[in-house]
């Protein structure tokens, strides 16, 4: 009898299938409105609908070009083949959420042929490690296909409820081969794959409301004392939407399916492949179905949509609509500008943060100012204050409206010496909602440092009389006191003094 100690080793094999819904308003064959829209976000369950996303009869699907461009996008961000021609098939099978029992997507012919995606190597908490070697990961495809609707299980009411809300939804799946070897690898593929999809704007990326869905496909080779070599049956784990479930979701498969291959004997082959759903509670899969193969689902043409052409014309427009991905903006930051990885990281990870530190800099560059001074002070603004301002308005940093040219002013002040480090913060926020002139505004608000040294000198001369123990302290060695002197005399000016000036007076002055 086989035990526990026969097997010397396992090989985890893991393949990704990660679902996106695309961001654009409408669905992908009809004109009614999107969930992955953030304008219907709120919309009460089943009113997202018409005839078309109902399956009345004579309805007919039109094409939404946006989503198809969307996909291309994500397809160049992978580094995938773009299929010149590509075509629809209906894939036959029935729930109630689904109300035409098939459901429109791509077969044979998908829009995104191979690719090859380049995952930076990562902490559990997201952290890219630049200097660490990449892993590759094969990407299979990407096909374009329509979301389901929603089943809402209300155990009170004994019944299952249909939202068709998301019925029709553009839907990206991306399938990857089983390149992955351990539930950390999955992770950071997970994380810069929804990365580079905010990158090209193709879908908002809230976990929470379903935008992006994992699918982990899970099984083991197995050594064994004899010699043999044993491969488990699949087991595909459906519906992830957090980062949390899906390396819970892999570690657990890993530690049971060997224990499975000995109560059962059960090995990978035809039929042999079967769907579990995660419990988050008890950190279990379970048990829901045997899986479809592909001859299940009976593919055939769709009939009633035309193939989708992608020209050249087309293409290049598409092409120049890319913008620098996220993985080589960060090493231009930190290798070229010199902020630090995490820094670099927060900027070019985010699209809206990154467009605005290029836009900063640029203007920068042309008033002579340094690109690496300015890239420090224009990065530390984004990064700590226009975060900061986003968390507390509950919006994206996008979504502030502040100019590239706005930030490169309050820059130049700051390089100048003209507002301190919180003077610069405090006037970014007022610029959010007042479109005047940075300079106007500081000096209405009255955040433009004294620099004039007579009276500088003369604040300095009251606070080390008023505070002569703590200048005393200072003589005999404690440095760090004097903070408590600039403070002092920071409260004199009104905020105004050049804080730097202050401390090099004082300590002149103190001795």
């Amino acid at each position: 009898m086989t035990t526990q100690d026969d097997i010397v080793s396992i090989e985890p094999i893991i393949g990704m299938e990660i679902h996106v819904q695309l961001r654009t308003r409408t669905k992908l064959f009809t004109s009614a409105p999107s969930t992955a829209s953030d304008e219907f976000d709120e919309a009460d369950p089943n009113t997202l609908t018409d005839p078309v996303v109902l399956a009345l009869p004579g309805t007919l699907p039109v094409m939404n070009r946006a989503a198809v461009e969307l996909s291309v996008l994500v397809g160049l961000a992978m580094g995938c083949d773009i299929a010149p021609r590509a075509t629809w098939d209906r894939k036959s099978y029935f729930y109630p959420d689904l109300p035409k029992a098939y459901q429109i997507s791509q077969y044979d012919r998908p829009l995104c042929g191979p690719g090859t995606i380049e995952v930076p190597a990562m902490d559990e908490a997201g952290f890219v490690d630049l200097d660490a070697p990449i892993t590759r990961i094969r990407i299979t495809r990407a096909h374009l296909e329509e979301d389901a609707g929603k089943l809402v299980h209300d155990a009170g009411a004994r019944a299952s409820l249909v939202d068709l809300n998301r019925a029709g939804t553009p839907l990206l799946e991306i399938v990857t081969e089983p390149d992955l070897r351990t539930p950390e690898e999955a992770l950071a593929l997970a994380r810069y794959l929804r990365t580079l999809c905010l990158s090209v704007g193709a879908t908002r990326g809230v976990m929470q409301r379903g935008h992006m869905r994992f699918e982990p496909n899970i099984n083991c080779k197995l050594k064994l004392k004899d010699g043999r070599e044993i491969t488990t049956p699949i087991v595909e784990v459906k519906n992830l939407n957090s980062f949390r479930s899906l390396v819970g979701a892999i570690r657990y498969e890993l530690k049971e399916q060997p224990k499975r291959w000995l109560e059962t004997g059960e090995e990978f082959g035809p039929g042999m492949k079967s769907t579990r759903g995660w419990d988050d509670e008890k950190e279990i899969t379970v048990l829901q179905r045997s899986k479809e193969d592909a001859l299940d689902y009976r593919y055939f043409p769709e009939p009633d949509l035309p193939a989708v052409v992608v020209d050249d014309k087309w293409m290049s427009d598409l092409r120049a609509r890319m913008p620098e991905l996220p993985l080589r903006r960060m090493r231009r930051y930190r290798d070229e500008l010199g902020r630090p990885d995490r820094d670099a990281q927060a900027l070019a990870f985010e699209r809206a943060s990154a467009d605005l530190f290029d836009e900063a800099l640029n203007a920068c560059s042309s008033i002579g100012i340094d690109l690496r001074d300015a890239a420090a002070v224009a990065g530390n603004l984004i990064v700590q204050c226009l975060a900061r301002l986003a968390s507390e308005r509950n919006v994206e940093a996008g979504a502030l409206g502040l100019l590239g040219t706005t930030l490169a002013k309050v820059v130049a002040m700051r390089q100048a010496g003209e507002i301190s480090a919180n003077g610069s913060e405090k006037l970014v926020e007022l610029c959010l909602d007042d479109r005047s002139d940075p300079r106007a505004i500081a000096q209405r608000e009255g955040l433009i440092q004294v620099s004039d040294t007579g009276q500088l000198e003369a604040w300095c001369d009251e606070v080390i009389a008023e505070h002569s123990e703590i200048a005393q302290q200072i003589r005999e060695g404690k440095g760090a006191a004097i903070g408590r002197l600039i403070g002092e005399v920071m409260k004199k000016s009104g905020g105004a003094a050049d804080a730097k000036g202050v401390r090099e007076i004082l300590l002149r002055k103190i001795g």
